[in-house]
Parts: C-alpha cells; structure tokens; sequence
C-alpha cells in the first residue's frame, strides 16, 4: 500500500474542481497544469505498474537474500513492501468488481 501512495497521491493532488454546478458530469476534473489530462484509466494503469514493480523488487530482493548477496533486514523490508502492495491491489480488484457488480443489477 505504502509503494502505491506517491502514484495516488500525484494524481490526486491534481484533481481541481472548475466552474460548474456539482450534480454535472464535467465538475470534477483531473489537471495538472500543463500536462494533459489523465483518464481514470491512465490513473489505475500506472498504479498497477507501480505494484508490479514493488512485486519485482521484493521477489528479487528475496532471490538475492537466498543467494547471501542482501542483508536479512533488507530482504524482509522489501517482501513486506511486496506483501502490502499485494494486498493494496486485491483490496482495488475487489472493489472494481463491487462496483461492477452493482452497476450490472442496476435496472434501465
């Protein structure tokens, strides 16, 4: 979870709100400035890069450790950083399947 906050946290510090009434759909948008405007799934894309990568990282650190090459210390800081990423991206496919879920039932 911790590995996945910078990305969330940069994409949520550029939400701006322009104006407009709050019930409209264009209320909300995300800007940061002078870059172009990030899509939801841009956002969640480059989340799960992230991940994927905190996962990398601790199954090699995890690999160097059983080769002697990295300390005990380090070998555990990185698979709990792996282990909570891990359940920070369970915790997010459980609640996009939530949302779809409910969004299914929805009568039209």
């Amino acid at each position: 979870m911790i590995a996945l906050l910078p990305a969330l946290t940069s994409s949520l510090a550029s939400l701006t709100v322009p104006d407009a009434s709050p019930l409209s759909p264009s209320a909300v948008a995300l800007n940061s400035g002078a870059a172009p405007q990030a899509s939801f799934s841009q956002v969640f894309e480059q989340v799960a890069k992230n991940g994927i990568d905190a996962l990398k990282s601790g199954e090699a650190t995890a690999l160097s450790g059983l080769k002697g090459q990295a300390t005990i210390q380090h070998v555990v800081e990185d698979v709990m950083a792996a282990d909570r990423t891990l359940q920070t991206v369970v915790a997010l496919r459980d609640k996009a399947v939530a949302a779809y879920q409910e969004v299914s039932r929805m009568t039209i």
